[in-house]
C-alpha cells in the first residue's frame, strides 16, 4: 500500500509548478523524498529542496504540495519540509500548522 500511495503522491505533486519556471517540481527534481507513514493516520512526508536557498516561492510550492497530497484518497495528512532554504524553519512551521 505504501508504494502505491507514494506513487500517487508523486503524481499529485506533478500538478505543483515552480511559479517562475512554470515546470512541475517533480520534473525539476525539487522533490527530494516522499515517505508514507502508516500509524493511526496515514501521513505523507514530503521533502522539497529548492534550487536557490533564497527562493521566494518555496513557501507557496510547499503549501501547494501539501494541498495536492491531502487530496489523495488514503492520505489523512501531509507534512512538507523545505530543505536547504535560508528560511526553512519558518516555512516549515507555517506550512505544517
Amino acid at each position: 500500500m505504501s508504494e502505491e500511495l507514494n506513487e500517487k503522491v508523486k503524481q499529485a505533486l506533478t500538478k505543483v509548478a515552480d511559479p517562475h519556471m512554470g515546470i512541475s517540481i517533480v520534473e525539476m527534481g525539487l522533490v527530494e523524498s516522499i515517505e508514507i507513514e502508516e500509524k493511526d493516520q496515514t501521513i505523507a512526508k514530503i521533502t522539497i529542496k529548492p534550487t536557490n536557498p533564497g527562493c521566494m516561492s518555496a513557501a507557496r510550492m510547499a503549501m501547494d504540495a501539501r494541498t495536492e497530497a491531502e487530496k489523495i484518497d488514503g492520505i489523512d495528512k501531509a507534512e512538507v519540509s523545505v530543505a536547504g532554504h535560508m528560511m526553512a524553519d519558518a516555512i516549515n512551521e507555517m506550512v505544517n500548522k
